[in-house]
C-alpha cells in the first residue's frame, strides 16, 4: 500500500514555498518491461500526482521529471525515463548525478557511445568521484572494450588504491589478457594491503601454476587453504599440481582431505581412484568403487562415473555393464551412451558400439565426436566411402573441427586418392591457414602425389611460422638427402631436428643417409644401425641399413637387411627384390 504524505523539502522552501509530494513505497524495486495495460497504469499515477504549489518554481518541475524518470526506469521503461531525465538535465547540466543517471539508462538502452558521454561528463564535473569513474570502466567492460576497461581501473587505482574489488576486477582482465606479471603485482599489492586476502593468494597461485612456477603455485595454494579450509577450487588446484609433478601420493592426500568437506563429490571420487590404480593400490580402488555402488542404485546416473572409472582403468567387461544400464534406464543420456560405445569399441565389439553411436542425435553435444567415431570405426572396418560420407556430413555442421579435416584427408591419402586429400586439407587452411598439422599433412601428400616443390614449400611455410619445428626441418633435409642435392645444408637441417628430438630413429635415419649421400659410410652405418635399433620394423630404414652395408662389403648382413624390408612390405617391392637377386648372385 501507499501512502501520501506531506513532505517539507528544505531545497524547495525558498521564498516559502511548500509542496505536498507522493511517496511511493517500494518504487525503486519493482522491475520488467510492462505490458501496454501497465503502460497506461504507470502513466495514470503520474497523472495523478499532484504538486500543489503557491507559485511556479523550475525546481518543483525539475523534481517531477526526475520522479518520473525514475517511476518509468523501475518498471522498465528506459526510453520514457531518458527522455523525462533529459528534461532534468537541461534544468540542471552540471550535475554530476544526472550525468551518472543518463549513463546508466544509456547504456540500458543499448546507446554504449551515450552511455560513455554521459559517464566521462560526469568524472569532467568531480573528478574526485570515484563513482563516476567505476560506472565508466564497467561501460567500457560491458561493451567488451576490455583496454579502455583496464585503463579506467588502472586510474581509479592510482586516486584510491585500497579499492579491492576494483583491483581484483583488473588482474582478472589481465589474466584474460595473459599479462601475467602485471596480474602478479596487482596481487603483490592486494596481499600487502589485507594479508589475509584468501583470493588473492588463490589467484596469485593460479598465475604461478600458469608460468610454470610450480614452488611458488603450491605455497600460495597452501596458504589460501589455510586461511579458508574448505575452498574447492584450491584444493583441486593444489592436487592437480601435485599430479603434473607426478607426487601422485601428496595429490592422494588432498584428494581425501577434500573428500572429508565434499564427501558427495563425484568427481573428486573418480580422481582419487585413478590415482589409486597409478599407485597400485587395488584395496583402495575397490574401496571407493564399492563407496559409489552403496550411494546409488543400478542405472543411476551417479553410477556413470563409476563407469567412466572402468573404462579408464581397462575394465571394459565392467564398464559395459554399469553404462549399459544407464542408458537402458536413461536413454536420453548421451554421455553414457558414448563412451559405452568406446568401451564397446575398445572391446572390438564395433557393431554394438556402431549401433549405439547412431542413437546419438545431432542435437546432442555428443553428436560430433560419436560421428567422428563411426568414421573411425568405419575406416577400420575398411568401409571407407561409408565414412567419408559421415565425415563430411559432420564438415557440413560444424566446419570448424580440424581433426576431422586430417581424418577425411587420412582416408583419402589411403585410398591414394591425392587430389581429394589435397582439397580438404586446403579446405581446413581457409579455416585455420596457419596450423601446423594441416600444412605438414599437405606437404606428405603433396610428397606422395609426386609434387616435391610444393611438398618442400609447404615445409618451409611450416618453419616460417615455427623455426623449431623438428619434422618439418627433417623432412626437408631428408628430402635433399633422397635428391642428393644441397647435402651440407640438408645435414644441417636434420642435426638441428636431431636437437630437438634426440630419440628419433626416423631423423636418426635421416643423418644415416645423408652421410650415405656424401660418401660417410662409417658414419652413415652408426647412424642407420642406431636408427634400426629404435625402429625395428620400419622397411626404409631396413634398406637404407642395407645399402651401407652393402658399400662396406658387408653383403651378408646387406643380403638380411634387404629381405626384412621386403617383408615388412616395403613400398618398392621390385626394386627389393632386384637388389636381393643381385647379392644372391654375388654370394654364389
Amino acid at each position: 500500500m501507499c501512502f501520501l504524505k506531506p513532505i517539507t523539502l528544505g531545497g524547495f522552501r525558498r521564498m516559502g514555498y511548500v509542496i505536498l509530494i507522493p511517496l511511493f513505497c517500494a518504487l525503486l524495486s519493482c522491475a520488467g518491461v510492462p505490458s501496454m495495460e501497465m503502460d497506461s497504469k504507470i502513466d495514470q499515477k503520474i497523472s495523478e500526482t499532484e504538486f500543489q504549489v503557491v507559485e511556479k518554481d523550475p525546481l518543483i518541475d525539475r523534481y517531477a521529471h526526475f520522479l518520473k524518470a525514475s517511476l518509468y526506469a523501475s518498471h522498465g521503461q528506459y526510453e520514457k525515463a531518458r527522455l523525462h531525465l533529459l528534461e532534468t538535465l537541461q534544468d540542471d547540466p552540471n550535475s554530476p548525478y544526472l550525468h551518472k543517471k543518463m549513463a546508466v539508462l544509456s547504456q540500458k538502452l543499448r546507446d554504449t557511445k551515450g552511455a560513455v558521454q554521459y559517464a566521462k561528463r560526469a568524472i569532467e564535473l568531480a573528478p574526485e568521484d570515484i563513482g563516476a569513474r567505476i560506472l565508466l570502466a564497467e561501460i567500457y567492460a560491458l561493451s567488451s572494450d576490455e583496454d579502455a576497461a583496464m585503463d579506467g581501473y588502472q586510474e581509479i587505482l592510482k586516486l584510491k588504491p585500497d579499492q579491492h574489488r576494483i583491483r581484483l576486477t583488473l588482474v582478472t582482465m589481465l589474466i584474460k589478457k595473459e599479462r601475467y606479471h602485471e596480474a602478479l603485482d596487482h596481487l603483490n599489492t592486494l596481499i600487502e594491503q589485507d594479508p589475509d586476502l584468501t583470493i588473492a593468494y588463490y589467484y596469485r597461485g593460479r598465475i604461478q601454476l600458469e608460468l610454470k612456477q610450480y614452488p611458488e603455485a603450491e605455497k600460495d595454494y597452501i596458504k589460501a587453504l589455510e586461511l579458508n579450509e574448505a575452498m574447492q577450487p584450491a584444493f583441486f588446484d593444489l592436487a592437480g599440481l601435485y599430479q603434473l609433478q607426478e607426487r601422485f601420493e601428496e595429490a592422494v592426500d588432498v584428494y581425501e582431505k577434500m573428500l572429508t568437506y565434499y564427501p558427495s563429490n563425484m568427481s573428486v571420487k573418480e580422481r582419487l581412484i585413478n590415482l589409486y590404480y597409478r599407485l597400485g593400490d587395488e584395496e583402495k580402488v575397490q574401496e571407493q568403487a564399492e563407496a559409489i555402488q552403496k550411494e546409488s542404485s543400478p542405472g543411476d546416473p551417479v553410477r556413470q562415473t563409476l563407469g567412466l572409472i572402468y573404462l579408464k582403468s581397462g575394465k571394459l567387461d565392467e564398464a559395459v555393464i554399469e553404462l549399459d544400464l544407464i542408458v537402458s534406464a536413461w536413454p536420453d543420456d548421451d554421455k553414457s551412451r558414448y563412451y559405452l560405445s568406446l568401451a564397446l569399441e575398445e572391446k572390438n565389439d564395433l557393431e554394438k558400439a556402431l549401433e549405439h553411436l547412431a542413437l546419438i542425435k545431432p542435437k546432442s553435444s555428443f553428436y560430433i565426436n560419436a560421428q567422428v567415431h563411426t568414421a573411425y570405426i568405419l575406416n577400420e572396418q575398411e568401409k571407407d566411402e561409408e565414412a567419408i560420407v559421415v565425415l563430411q556430413k559432420v564438415l557440413a555442421v560444424d566446419q570448424n573441427k580440424i581433426d576431422i579435416y586430417l581424418m577425411l584427408s587420412s582416408i583419402y591419402e589411403t585410398k591414394e586418392a591425392f587430389v581429394d586429400a589435397i582439397k580438404i586439407l586446403e579446405d581446413g587452411l581457409k579455416v585455420e591457414q596457419d596450423n601446423l598439422e594441416l600444412l605438414f599433412r599437405l606437404g606428405v601428400i603433396y610428397d606422395k602425389s609426386g609434387n616435391k616443390d610444393m611438398s618442400l614449400k609447404q615445409m618451409r611455410r611450416i618453419l616460417e611460422l615455427d623455426p623449431e619445428h623438428a619434422d618439418a626441418l627433417n623432412y626437408i633435409g631428408y628430402t635433399y638427402a633422397e635428391q642428393g642435392i644441397k647435402l651440407d645444408e640438408a645435414l644441417d637441417l636434420i642435426q638441428r631436428a636431431l636437437a630437438l628430438k634426440p630419440d628419433s630413429g626416423y631423423i636418426i635415419d635421416s643423418l644415416g643417409w645423408v652421410y650415405y649421400q656424401q660418401g660417410l659410410y662409417d658414419e652413415a652405418l652408426r647412424s642407420l644401425e642406431k636408427a634400426i635399433s629404435i625402429v625395428p620394423n620400419d622397411p626404409t630404414i631396413a634398406e637404407h641399413l642395407g645399402d651401407a652395408y652393402f658399400k662396406k662389403m658387408h653383403y651378408r648382413k646387406s643380403l638380411e637387411m634387404y629381405k626384412k624390408a621386403l617383408s615388412l612390405n616395403h613400398i618398392q617391392q621390385d626394386k627389393i627384390k632386384e637388389k636381393i637377386e643381385a647379392l644372391e648372385r654375388l654370394l654364389q
